[in-house]
């Protein structure tokens, strides 16, 4: 188990280097999060919708990182970095999950960013509720993460049908959750495809604990999502890269 984790400590400090020798990474990833933010809110009724409208930014910007963050392994796979990394003695886990745990760097980054923009604007922060909301997103990045890079090696040198399947999912993903809209006028269809959306419940713990309603039934079921989706990438993750060639 030891060694477990000192691999996996040598692959998080792999992967977070570059991201902090270049930082724009994680600016260029909220672009589109931050587009979103100025365009619908001005089209909010009043400050107080903030609270409803930027946890759901913030969950926003960590499917956009996460979603996309395979490509980087698509990139060693198709120059034989990948490769390299296979034959040396980390174990394969590790390999996995320490690139999962490195989301969550620029994931805390993002959010810190999101908030204080909006705070001069009237959202109101609740430093406890905000914390534990930010663990909560933490464990669904990871999950998020891992299942990027399972779809990479599952891609391999098909660039093309990594990206297809990721922005298939993206939106939908995203609507369906209820991020920009809510869900609960919609159609019976709609709702019933909301409610199969791990991303919904996870969506409406972050409103209720950044609003500071840390003991709300919705909190339990935003953490037993993320939780959820959280060991699914990772047993979907490792499983892939203990077969990776």
């Amino acid at each position: 188990m030891s060694s477990i984790v000192t691999d996996t400590r040598v692959v998080f400090s792999r992967e977070l280097r570059p991201v902090l020798r270049s930082p724009f990474s994680i600016v260029f990833s909220m672009v589109q999060p931050l587009f979103f933010l100025a365009l619908y809110a001005p089209l909010l009724p009043d400050g107080t919708a903030l609270q409803w409208f930027v946890p759901g930014i913030i969950v926003m910007s960590c499917l956009f990182g996460t979603s996309m963050t395979g490509s980087n392994l698509l990139y060693e796979i198709q120059t034989g970095s990948h490769e390299r990394m296979l034959v040396t003695p980390l174990r394969r886990p590790a390999l996995l999950i320490g690139r999962a745990l490195k989301e969550i760097v620029p994931m805390l980054a993002q959010a810190v960013l999101i908030v204080v923009v909006c705070l001069p604007f009237g959202f109101r922060l609740h430093p406890l509720g905000a914390l534990l909301g930010l663990l909560m997103l933490a464990g669904f990045c990871v999950g998020l993460g891992a299942l990027s890079y399972t779809l990479a090696l599952a891609s391999k040198n098909q660039e093309w049908l990594f990206w297809t399947v990721q922005q298939t999912l993206l939106f939908p993903l995203l609507l369906l959750a209820g991020v920009l809209l809510p869900i609960g006028d919609g159609p019976a269809w709609l709702r019933f495809l909301s409610k199969i959306n791990p991303m919904t419940y996870v969506v409406n713990a972050e409103r209720g604990l950044f609003d500071g309603h840390v003991w709300a039934p919705a909190t339990g079921y935003g953490l037993i999502a993320a939780a959820g989706v959280g060991l699914l990438g990772l047993l979907a993750g490792v499983r892939a890269m203990q077969r990776s060639d």
